[in-house]
């Protein structure tokens, strides 16, 4: 039923993971109505029958996603589509006063030049014309943009290798604490971070029993990752980033190592920095020493584990993060972003507290 002072919220890609897990957060969320369902392989079908295992009220029909059908029910509306196909649709969508949380990398970049030199391929298929859009787009990682994602007609949901990378990483670039030459960061994920199409390498048979590296050059999230980085530092930097694929489903874990540019600090002083940073955000929980984080403490939940280690020998720390890849790299991230566009509690309706083991 909807209620009158609930805002309307359209989801475009809804039967992917990251559709599914947006529609389960805002049907448990007390100021939020799904008020049209969009997608393309499944239109014309019944949600209840497609999904039963997220039934939602009245059963609604999945329509193909048509911006005067979204703009006439919808305040809002959250793209979970692949990379290239958001941009077909946002610029007519904020057009007509919706405002708009992707989740796809179409406007992360600050530059329709720079997207386009990553997603080379995805740019010959959709050539696209709203550099205007990109540099107004809002990064959406709420721990860093909060303000601006208040004001933002258009907010970029990070990818989840940035924002598990991204969350450790910048406090230390903020205070000039480390050197920004050598950043190493290696990361490992579970397998739905590869969506739900059918792709071989995600197979059962594939993925199980073994651990593998992917993307170990020119991965797209680490020019991502080096973009927030870079603004932060205050000057250009380049990482090295390694993703490796690990039979679970859910989860990520990032270690990002850096070389201190006082090696007096201890593993005490670099808690205490994150300490301070977070110290107001619920979503971000940090560590004492020695204790290191664990995908399966975040599971289900949209909190990110950060931890830090200092090596006195070689005079390097290393920084971890754990997050849900489902929710804090993505789905709980947007709505935590569209709490922030409401001007309600950003961790309203979003879980925090998983279930263990």
């Amino acid at each position: 039923m909807t209620r009158e002072t609930s805002k309307k919220v359209a989801v475009i890609g809804a039967t992917g993971y990251g559709g599914l897990q947006i529609l389960k957060l805002l049907k448990e969320h007390p100021n939020y109505d799904i008020a049209f369902l969009g997608g393309e392989r499944s239109s014309g079908k019944r949600w209840n029958d497609i999904c039963p295992f997220l039934t939602l009220d009245q059963n609604p029909t999945v329509q193909k996603p048509e911006v005067n059908l979204i703009a006439a029910n919808s305040d809002y509306a959250i793209l979970c589509l692949p990379n290239g196909l958001a941009s077909r649709l946002v610029p007519e969508l904020v057009s007509r006063d919706v405002r708009v949380v992707d989740l796809s990398a179409d406007y992360r970049y600050r530059s329709l030049e720079q997207w386009k030199d990553v997603y080379v391929r995805i740019s010959d298929q959709n050539p696209r014309d709203d550099s205007d859009l990109c540099s107004e787009a809002i990064y959406g990682l709420p721990e860093w943009n909060f303000s601006k994602i208040q004001s933002a007609q258009l907010v970029a949901a990070p990818g989840c290798f940035p924002t598990a990378s991204l969350l450790p990483l910048l406090p230390f670039l903020k205070q000039g604490l480390i050197e920004t030459d050598g950043i190493v960061i290696d990361a490992k994920t579970g397998t739905s971070g590869g969506g739900r199409v059918p792709q071989e390498h995600l197979l059962f048979s594939e993925a199980s029993e073994t651990i593998s590296p992917y993307a170990v050059i020119g991965h797209r999230h680490t020019s991502e990752i080096e973009q927030l980085a870079s603004e932060v530092a205050g000057h250009d930097l380049q990482i090295q980033f390694t993703p490796n694929l690990v039979p679970m489903v859910r989860g990520i874990l990032s270690t990002v190592y850096a070389r201190l540019r006082d090696p007096g600090l201890t593993a005490e002083d670099c808690t205490t920095v994150l300490d301070a940073f977070y110290r107001d955000h619920e979503t971000v929980d940090v560590l004492s020493v020695g204790t290191y984080p664990s995908t399966k403490w975040v599971r289900n939940t949209n909190k990110s584990l950060l931890s830090v280690q200092v090596d006195t020998r070689t005079g390097r720390i290393v920084l971890m993060s754990v997050i849900d890849n489902l929710l804090k790299g993505q789905a709980g991230q947007a709505i935590q972003c569209l709490n922030i566009m409401n001007n309600l509690p950003q961790t309203l309706g979003l879980p925090l507290l998983g279930f263990y083991p």
